[in-house]
């Protein structure tokens, strides 16, 4: 019997808002991105909490792009934003665009220069912030301050018809430059930017704030729980503020912890660093915390989603360990990828006592984790590739696998024993010679024969080539963003292994990228878009095991 999953403190308060009939009892959340980047892991808790809230409770999850800097948004990024949050199993209720209100956000702030609650200001950005003042001193009214509603009337529409030069004006809202609050210090509400918008065009030159914007788009989408990070709880008063100056629909903020995951930075400048500097290869470069690089890893959208609901929903900051992402996709492939065999640093087999030029198909099972999964055939000859690990001149006590004198089980194929090996000039291990115990075949095994080793192998006549990248954490430290060296010298060395001439099965010629499979022994891997015909490239998802937890002392 499954343990009954407790409510987290967001889940808590809607219940409560349904039982009080407040909003007819509706539940109606959004996910808002700016479409100025790829979305990353952290995106995908705040899309799993708000499309997952709508889905309990019945009720909507909107998506909204927040497009209000148009020197920075591009449509692409709306595509893969798009395409992320389908990947990842949702479905949005409507679909909106803050540009789509920039007219009715202009009248909001027409409505409010006429009830005196915000006016134009000349000064520069320097000379706002200098005004400010700082969190223990009051800040300094500007001299624009008082100016008639009628001035700051005309300067607005002035503003719009694109009179004055970026930097030249400014509307700010008029609120208290005194208060503790800092974002209530006469915060902006729009500024002036002559850039390309990927949707309205050239059609306007002021653009509004994000703390203009966001409370008055989720006021006319009529949201409900409009959840945000941390780092939003400063802003809350002023979302309110506006709100009830322009007595619009009460949408209400709430706040949650942010996701910060060890061994990753999320900051998506220091992102666009790795990418630009071309320390990875990309925004979907499997090494990113990007949506789009954990889905070419071979992440599936069940662990991504695993991963949110165990991390839970939390009111204080903490680091997560990037171990129990690790764990979930294991979880999840463990039950559905398929076994298959494949040979990163092939030496050859030889079984000298079997038949020459003759070959046989062994039985293996797809998943013994799933019977309904099925079994296929592997072919098997005289010569075989195996692991070079598998084999040792000098092997110490405990060693299993293949040693002179020593028997091991081929996987799903015969008990053999090394006879002997040849080596090359330089001392490295060319060919290892092996006996083969005809009545040892598995499932019809008569031998009498106990062995405690079993190793993978490949018929040498029929094994593929391909490449395969074995990628591990991007940075050696648990916090690089918290560190005071630079992050981008914290960067793992070891991040990309890449093995050009690795041998798989004859079948795992034919994947197609996106498909997952478990290299038996090595751990789960996924079929990577660079693959060609003749010459497919595997990516490493995860290992079998926690090797990072090994190394500092926790397994």
């Amino acid at each position: 019997m499954s343990e009954e999953r407790s409510n987290n403190f967001i889940e808590d308060i809607i219940e409560k808002d349904i039982a009080d009939g407040k909003h007819g009892g509706r539940v109606h959340t959004r996910f808002p991105p700016e479409p100025n980047g790829f979305l990353h892991i952290g995106h995908a808790k705040s899309i799993c909490l708000n499309f997952g809230l709508a889905r309990r409770f019945g009720g909507k999850c909107n998506l909204r792009f927040d497009d209000t800097n148009p020197a920075k948004e591009k449509a692409d990024y709306v595509a893969s934003i798009k395409e992320d949050i389908k990947w990842l199993g949702f479905e949005w209720a409507e679909e909106h665009f803050a540009s789509d209100y920039f007219e009715q956000l202009y009248q909001y702030a027409l409505q409010l220069i006429r009830d005196g609650h915000a006016y134009v200001d000349d000064a520069s950005a320097e000379e706002i912030a200098r005004l400010k003042g700082t969190p223990t001193e009051p800040g300094k009214e500007s001299p624009c301050r008082n100016r008639s509603v009628e001035e700051n009337l005309d300067l607005f529409e002035r503003m719009r018809k694109g009179e004055f030069r970026e930097g030249e004006k400014v509307l700010r809202a008029k609120i208290d430059m005194a208060s503790p609050n800092m974002h209530l210090r006469d915060p902006l509400m729009y500024r002036i930017k002559f850039a390309h918008h990927h949707r309205t065009g050239d059609n306007w030159c002021i653009y509004p704030m994000y703390d203009f914007a966001h409370g008055q788009s989720d006021s006319m989408e009529a949201i409900t729980h409009s959840i945000c990070t941390l780092e939003f709880v400063v802003h809350r008063p002023l979302y309110d503020w506006f709100i009830e100056k322009l007595n619009i629909f009460p949408s209400k903020q709430y706040e949650f912890a942010r996701l910060n995951l060890s061994y990753t930075v999320m900051s998506k400048r220091k992102l666009l660093q790795l990418v630009e500097e071309k320390i990875v290869d990309g925004w979907d470069d499997p090494r990113m915390p990007t949506i789009s690089a954990f889905r070419r890893r071979g992440y599936t959208p069940a662990s991504i989603r695993d991963f949110c609901e165990k991390v839970g929903v939390q009111r204080r900051d903490n680091m997560i360990d990037v171990s129990l992402l690790e764990y979930c996709i294991r979880e999840d492939l463990n039950k559905t990828a398929t076994r298959v065999m494949a040979v990163l640093d092939p030496v050859k087999l030889v079984i000298s006592n079997y038949p020459e030029n003759s070959f046989e198909e062994m039985e293996t099972d797809n998943n013994p984790e799933d019977p309904s999964a099925g079994t296929r055939k592997v072919p098997f000859g005289r010569e075989l590739y195996i692991e070079r690990e598998d084999f040792m001149e000098n092997p110490p006590k405990k060693f299993f696998r293949l040693a002179v004198g020593n028997m091991v089980r081929l996987k799903s194929a015969y008990i053999v024993k090394c006879e002997n090996f040849e080596k090359d000039a330089d001392g490295n291990i060319t060919v290892i010679y092996c006996s083969y115990i005809p009545e040892s075949r598995s499932s019809q095994d008569t031998s009498g024969l106990k062995v405690k080793g079993t190793i993978h192998w490949l018929s040498a006549a029929h094994a593929k080539q391909a490449e395969v990248r074995l990628y591990d954490r991007l940075f050696l430290t648990e916090n690089p963003a918290g560190e005071e060296a630079d992050f981008r010298e914290l960067v793992n060395p070891d991040s990309l292994q890449v093995i050009p001439d690795a041998m798989i099965e004859p079948s795992l010629a034919e994947a197609k990228p996106g498909d997952r499979f478990q290299f038996m022994r090595k751990g789960y891997f996924c079929a990577d878009m660079d693959s060609r015909e003749g010459k497919p490239v595997f990516n490493r998802t995860v290992t079998l095991k926690d090797t990072w937890a090994k190394m500092a002392g926790k397994g």
